[in-house]
């Protein structure tokens, strides 16, 4: 951020405010958990622990994180991020702060768009040039590229679906979780393992073995963070309570209980899911149908069954470093066991 921003500043000093905007969203919080993977993938397949080079790409995937999350918060029409404002909505305050010309909303959307495009290219940069071997990075090159691809897909599907989808009809959870494994469970663990695997080297064996474990675990992950969008508490997540349904997203969670509840209850939450004048005790009564619906026990038995299957893998993973083995088992229990 130092070094881009005094690229920014040499452009125009009108780019502070961007600027600010950046280093705020990437350096005041978040998990970590794409880099952690990557750079645990790295060690697993023997890697060495003294290489700043795998710092910065593993890096490189947080930029990515960060940009997605910018674009994920204008999609959704979120007004927080990690109990902050979300970039759309911190730029809208600074239009109406200046009192400068235009449409306020408008504005903030264009800033949104451009500063997560930006983080996109610097993601690209870093990546590329991160100092390890050149003809690592090339070979690690398509499975990042890939990883990318498969998130936007992804993100697309989970935009589709609220409008496009039959959330009374067939199909329903497995349309949910197919985003869930593209816009998450791969994206997440699956090809951040892979990316540090192939910078260190790896052969197929191991390829396969972090997807055996990526993929489950990255499935049990996206399922939790479905959980807390509809019965988090604010203080932790960061996010209004039932912020997912004033969103509308369509996840396993809805749509398991749109299977189970009465038929009277399932038209409402259908009806009234994501509408704009969705009011907090509406909100609590949606996530009353769900509760009675028994969608969120489904959801955790689904969540254990998916840890399990991920914890068997990595045990038979053909991993070279046995603290890799057992930070990957931490980071496995802290990406599903966070609590509401």
């Amino acid at each position: 951020m130092d070094r881009q921003e005094v690229l920014l500043a040499k452009i125009s000093p009108q780019l502070v405010e961007a600027s600010s905007a950046l280093r705020d969203f990437l350096l005041d919080g978040g998990k970590r958990l794409r880099p952690a993977f990557c750079y645990w993938g790295w060690r697993g397949a023997g890697g060495p622990v003294g290489a700043d080079g795998i710092v910065a790409a593993a890096t490189a995937l947080e930029l990515l994180q960060a940009s997605a999350l910018i674009h994920d918060d204008l999609m959704d029409r979120s007004d927080t991020r990690r109990g902050l404002p979300s970039v759309h909505r911190r730029f809208e305050a600074l239009h109406r702060a200046g009192g400068w010309r235009g449409d306020r909303a408008q504005y903030g959307t264009a800033a949104a768009v451009l500063l997560g495009d930006m983080l996109l290219c610097w993601c690209d940069e870093l990546f590329l040039r991160c100092g390890l071997d050149p003809a690592a990075v090339l070979a690690a090159k398509p499975v990042f590229d890939l990883m990318r691809t498969e998130v936007m897909a992804g993100q697309y599907l989970d935009v589709l679906e609220p409008v496009a989808g039959d959330s009374m009809g067939e199909g329903a959870a497995d349309r949910a979780l197919a985003v869930v494994r593209y816009k998450s469970a791969k994206y997440t663990v699956e090809r951040p393992l892979q990316v540090g695997a192939v910078l260190a080297g790896a052969g197929p064996a191991l390829l396969e073995a972090y997807s055996a474990f990526g993929l489950p675990l990255g499935e049990a992950f996206q399922l939790r963070d479905d959980q807390l969008g509809v019965f988090g508490d604010p203080a932790v997540t960061g996010k209004p309570a039932g912020d997912d349904l004033r969103e509308g997203k369509r996840t396993l969670l809805v749509a398991l209980a749109m299977e189970s509840c009465a038929p009277a209850e399932a038209r409402l939450l259908d009806e009234r899911l994501g509408a704009p004048d969705l009011e907090p005790a509406e909100v609590e009564r949606l996530r009353g149908i769900i509760a009675r619906s028994g969608a969120a026990d489904r959801v955790e038995q689904r969540i254990d069954a998916l840890l399990g299957e991920a914890l068997a893998a990595l045990e038979a993973a053909p991993l070279a470093d046995g603290q890799a083995r057992d930070t990957l088992r931490a980071l496995a229990s802290a990406a599903t066991t966070r609590r509401y």
